[in-house]
């Protein structure tokens, strides 16, 4: 297997990241940096460059402020702790952010959080960074402090466009896996957990696993793509079934190829390497079975060459 440009399972690795709440972490001195960073994207990292305590929001600001408004997300909590492992952050500090913490001026949040709580010497953000009660502080309030030094990030553009959480959101909805991939940094991974199917693929020929996707997470679009599952090769179905009156709604199901084993009850996490076809009916089952052949051996190829994606210019 190639080494991926993403952190491997918690169950495959020992964890170093040191995951605090914030009405816990111990005074020391620190280089924070913050944000929400849904999705660890190519901007949020040049942000993290050089911290050793990312500083983060849980659960994601709108879906208590705005619940209306609030975006489905790139990844679970879950995952974003391992990306930041991968990247080498000591310690992931988490406000469990809520209607009360809401009603902290930003003033407030420097004082009590910043200074008093974290002891941070050095702060990083992004230039679009906003912070207190109805987002009046900015980057150029937290640079005017003495008692700290802060770090602006400007924005990053990939493929000519700004990189931003909502356009990958997008990218991944549209199926745009790579170019999602180029923003990210990383293959875009999706986690869930697996459950009992009505075995039709396996018998096609092709068991599959079964996930129900959670409606608070992004899901990629409608189709066939290449990618890995819990590291293993693999070719990921996302759709509703066309050939097959199944009474089922949207389903994950990724195909393991060369693997024998019993995965019900699991975690799978799914990394997106490629985008293979779109969700079609085909003539037949047997039309079916020879385009899933095809299918199966298009993503193991993809696999088997995959080296991570590509570096994006500084």
């Amino acid at each position: 297997m190639p080494s991926l440009a993403y952190p491997r399972l918690i169950e495959f690795r020992a964890m170093a990241i040191k995951v605090t709440e914030l009405s816990e972490a111990e005074p020391r001195p620190r280089r924070v940096a913050i944000g929400t960073f849904d999705g660890v994207h190519v901007g949020h990292r040049r942000v993290i460059e050089g911290a050793d305590t990312v500083l983060t929001f849980d659960p994601h600001p709108l879906s208590v402020l705005a619940p209306d408004a609030a975006p489905k997300l790139l990844m679970p909590f879950t995952a974003k702790r391992d990306v930041l492992d991968g990247l080498g952050v000591r310690e992931l500090v988490v406000i469990r952010f809520n209607r009360e913490f809401s009603k902290l001026s930003a003033e407030q949040f420097i004082e009590e959080v910043l200074i008093g709580r974290l002891r941070a010497e050095h702060v990083s953000v992004g230039e679009n960074f906003r912070f207190g009660a109805k987002a009046k502080g900015d980057p150029a309030m937290l640079a005017a402090r003495s008692e700290f030094e802060t770090r602006v990030v400007p924005l990053v553009e990939v493929d000519g466009e700004t990189v931003s959480s909502t356009r990958i959101r997008a990218l991944v909805q549209a199926g745009e896996v790579e170019a999602a991939m180029r923003c990210l940094a990383a293959p875009f991974l999706y986690e869930g957990v697996v459950v009992e199917g009505d075995k039709r693929g396996r018998e096609l020929g092709f068991p599959t696993a079964n996930i129900v996707p959670d409606d608070r997470l992004v899901v990629p679009g409608h189709g066939v793509y290449a990618g890995f599952a819990n590291e293993h090769p693999a070719a990921i179905h996302i759709g509703v079934r066309p050939m097959f009156e199944t009474g089922r709604g949207l389903l994950i199901e990724p195909h393991l190829i060369d693997f024998e084993g019993d995965l019900y009850g699991r975690t799978l996490r799914i990394a997106f390497v490629a985008r293979l076809r779109g969700e079609k009916r085909f003539p037949s089952v047997d039309d079916l079975i020879a385009q899933m052949h095809r299918d199966v051996e298009q993503a193991r190829r993809i696999c088997a060459e995959f080296r991570g994606p590509p570096a994006v210019a500084s």
